[in-house]
């Protein structure tokens, strides 16, 4: 065999082994961390810093090129690690709480030389893995399987609560409720699974109403659980308390949180206090208009009345800097992203990897859900990032890799129907 020959059989090899790898999965998010960088620049152009802006861009190279390894690792190699990958995310929430650091409010991050490490970023893939390794048989779609799925959620997620990082533990519940459905868990099960949340929730709201869902979940328990006498008078019971048991609740988070959750109805009630950014966000996204002032021509940017915009905030920025065609460019951005994961999960060759890809599109929409509805005054301020966009080197990581492994569903895929 030719030298030429050689060369173009390994050339035809390697194209091949990259054949199946969605390429507008890849680009769109790495579009998204230069964009991100440059309006990272723009928040710190006040203070002559860049570093920030370089460093997002670094860690967003430093990202990709853990995507693409991951994209050419056969992803079902996950399933013979998945106990060791749940350990190590729990055992790294546990040492964050011994030896972690308290930023804004929680002991999220570790010291690891200069570089401070977020673990409840990390442990969000951990979870995703774990949650697709014990959903991917028949037999899970049962209450025990629930259980079990439950139980594995259960201790990443109090272990996340405690820090208290609320905005993760949000982020561990929208993975496990998207995965549960997909793996064909009864719906009524998962709307019985968070009736005492919403029951919570209504009891500080309308009496009426709440007496309503009471006897909603308590028929539905009727039809959906085994034992139907039973599970009804637990269920209504359950629900019945959920009152107390969410003023219990609510008197464990920080005031912090506590403002956080309530004062996006009324930020105007503490103006120079937990209803600031909001307040500041707004008037900044409102005064971009269709085109926005330009990129490094926001006032509310360049004058930082948006305290650490680079980080929750970033959406604001878009907003003021490149108007509401700039601000909807970048939801369809997204859009196309949680679509291709979809496609992904649909066309994958078994349901593990399947499962892989909705868990990473759970977390991809609740995410973007929350952060853009926080920034605009339709959803609690939480302390979620938008994904790609919002300064954090864990963050951006966490995300490359995730599309990495869903890369790695796309790329290994031999039929092209999803399989029971």
């Amino acid at each position: 065999m030719t030298p030429s020959s050689l060369i173009r059989k390994r050339f035809f090899a390697w194209t091949q082994a990259w054949q199946s790898v969605d390429w507008l999965l890849l680009v769109l998010p790495i579009g998204m961390t230069i964009f991100a960088s440059l309006l990272i620049g723009s928040t710190q152009l006040h203070l002559g810093k860049a570093d920030l802006a370089w460093n997002h861009a670094v860690m967003g190279l430093i990202g990709v090129a853990l995507a693409l390894w991951f994209a050419r690792s056969r992803y079902e190699a996950l399933l013979e690690w998945r106990w060791v990958i749940y350990a190590i995310t729990n055992i790294s929430l546990v040492l964050v709480m011994l030896f972690g650091t308290v930023g804004n409010g929680a002991q999220s991050w570790i010291p690891i030389g200069s570089f401070y490490v977020q673990p409840s970023e990390f442990a969000k893939i951990g979870l995703i893995i774990t949650l697709a390794a014990i959903l991917k048989d028949r037999n899970s779609v049962t209450l025990m399987g629930l259980v079990k799925a439950l139980a594995i959620t259960a201790i990443p997620w109090v272990l996340v609560f405690l820090q208290p990082d609320l905005g993760t533990a949000l982020v561990f519940g929208a993975i496990t409720v998207g995965m549960l459905y997909w793996s064909n868990m009864n719906p009524g099960w998962l709307v019985l699974l968070v009736s005492p949340i919403i029951a919570a929730i209504v009891f500080h709201v309308s009496l009426p109403v709440w007496v309503g869902w009471v006897v909603f979940t308590g028929i539905l328990a009727w039809f959906t659980l085994p034992l139907p006498l039973y599970s009804t008078v637990a269920t209504v019971v359950v629900n019945s308390v959920s009152g107390k048991l969410g003023s219990l609740l609510w008197g464990l988070l920080q005031d912090y949180q506590k403002d956080r959750l309530l004062l996006f109805t009324n930020p105007e009630k503490d103006p120079l206090g937990g209803g600031y950014h909001l307040i500041q966000s707004k008037i900044a996204i409102g005064s971009g208009q269709l085109w926005g002032r330009g990129l490094f021509q926001g006032t509310q940017t360049q004058l930082s009345f948006i305290p650490e915009q680079h980080t929750d905030f970033i959406f604001s920025a878009v907003g003021e800097e490149l108007g509401f065609m700039g601000a909807i460019a970048l939801v369809i951005a997204y859009w196309l992203i949680c679509l291709r994961l979809m496609i992904i999960a649909q066309n994958a060759k078994d349901n593990f990897g399947s499962l892989l890809a909705v868990g990473v599109l759970s977390m991809i929409v609740f995410q973007v859900i929350i952060n853009i509805g926080m920034t605009i005054g339709i959803a609690p301020i939480t302390g979620i990032p938008l994904p790609w966009m919002s300064y954090g080197r864990s963050a951006i990581l966490t995300n490359f890799i995730a599309v990495g492994i869903v890369e790695s569903v796309a790329n290994f895929r031999f039929r092209l129907k999803f399989t029971d």
